[in-house]
């Protein structure tokens, strides 16, 4: 009796290693990029923006954001086909564990964010959930899978830096400013730029160089988006650093 049940263990732990090693061999060579379509998805241009974007991120911060999209895992859990690649490919510095992996399988209608070590406790698995729920999954409904992730990238980056928390994050996108205030707040504005166009610097000192002003933040002006995102220009990623996952996060279909 013992030795029918050591060798059923035997055989289901064969099962295991034999499907595991099946299914690693469809995870990507290593990248040295930080957004990675495999299905041409994304335009050059979307590809590039994205890529800026997290760049930035990533010599601002250190903390090392990955998109990667494949068209399917081949029936893998997506959790632990995305913590299988995060490992493999090292995302995050080693010291600090600090990296996240956005995986979308695109045929599989299905996506996850993960998170490493370091990362776990400003990004719980109840906020990544959210943010699927929220950024990703309304966008990408839509067939608008840029928009989804660069909305899911700009959450993760205010979270990380503790302009969200769970709470201000469930109230955003809600009630707007009616369009009448906003036009009687500009209108005001213009009368008050006015009066001060003669003192240096303006209102806040907020003019430009050729004696003008800009509008204010809360009008858009100079504004980045309502995300804050880290556009622009980047030094170049210089390579995964040797992060660990330990399995926090959180997966969605769509």
């Amino acid at each position: 009796m013992i030795s029918h049940i050591n060798m059923k263990k035997f055989l289901l732990i064969l099962f295991v290693l034999i499907t595991s090693i099946g299914k690693s061999e469809s995870i990507p060579s290593k990248s040295t990029a930080l957004v990675n379509d495999y299905t041409n998805t994304l335009s050059a241009e979307q590809q590039n923006a994205l890529s800026q974007k997290l760049l930035a991120y990533n010599d601002s911060t250190s903390t090392q954001v990955c998109i990667v999209i494949v068209n399917s895992i081949d029936g893998d859990e997506i959790s632990h086909y995305a913590n299988t690649l995060a490992e493999s490919w090292g995302i995050g510095q080693k010291d600090r564990d600090n990296g996240i992996l956005l995986l979308v399988a695109l045929a599989d209608r299905k996506v996850t964010i993960q998170t490493g070590y370091g990362m776990e406790g400003v990004l719980p698995d109840a906020i990544c959930k959210r943010i699927i729920e929220k950024e990703i999954k309304p966008a990408f409904k839509q067939g608008d899978y840029y928009t989804g992730i660069d909305l899911a990238s700009s959450a993760i980056f205010k979270f990380a830096a503790g302009e969200y928390t769970a709470g201000n994050y469930a109230k955003k996108g809600g009630k707007k400013i009616p369009f009448g205030w906003v036009i009687g707040f500009f209108i005001v504005y213009l009368f008050i730029a006015s009066k001060n166009k003669g003192h240096a610097g303006g209102i806040g000192g907020n003019r430009n160089s050729g004696g003008g002003f800009m509008p204010p933040i809360w009008l858009g002006g100079g504004g980045r988006g309502s995300y804050g995102d880290f556009s622009g220009g980047s030094g170049g990623f210089g390579g995964f650093g040797g992060g660990s996952f330990g399995g926090g996060g959180s997966s969605g279909s769509w």
